[in-house]
């Protein structure tokens, strides 16, 4: 994305809360949202290493809060100087469904595109929600390349539980 879309961002049900400094709330909410879809980078990492990227003044690491709860997670990555990397968006389990995702969409290209940047990026792959694709296109975003990644399944390695993201064959 090059420029924010001429969408309205619509109304905001909940509020944002900077996960600088929280390694503990930073950990479980991206556990809680990642584990259906095998999000493992980030478990990966010693504490040091997620404090030096979380903690880092040109990432914004957000919990969206609705309801009392954190219902959301969005990380926001500007250290490459004139870019933002959207570099996690995504919902708890429960929160999937009810309008939040576009309300994240929407906060994140409003924050990135409030700074001075040329263009607004991030990756996905297919085992994200199955609806992944679809709801990046839907708020703006265009794609630009395919490529093919692999990575030894987390669950087999001890990155994540055996029993994250059921729906997806241990391979």
């Amino acid at each position: 994305m090059t420029r924010p879309p001429r969408q309205p961002a619509g109304a905001r049900s909940g509020r944002f809360a900077p996960l600088r400094g929280d390694l503990g709330r930073y950990r479980r909410l991206f556990a809680e949202v990642g584990r259906p879809w095998l999000w493992f980078s980030r478990a990966a990492l010693s504490d040091a290493q997620l404090r030096a990227i979380i903690d880092d003044p040109a990432v914004e690491a957000l919990a969206y809060v609705a309801d009392g709860a954190d219902a959301g997670i969005l990380e926001l990555d500007f250290r490459k100087a004139g870019e933002c990397e959207l570099a996690f968006l995504g919902l708890v389990p429960g929160a999937i469904g009810r309008g939040l995702g576009r309300q994240l969409a929407a906060e994140a290209i409003r924050r990135a595109f409030a700074r001075p940047i040329s263009r607004l990026w991030l990756h996905t792959c297919t085992l994200d929600h199955p609806a992944a694709v679809r709801f990046y296109l839907s708020v703006g975003f265009v794609p630009y390349r395919r490529a093919l990644e692999v990575a030894d399944d987390p669950r087999l390695t001890g990155g994540l539980p055996r029993d994250a993201a059921p729906d997806v064959p241990i391979v």
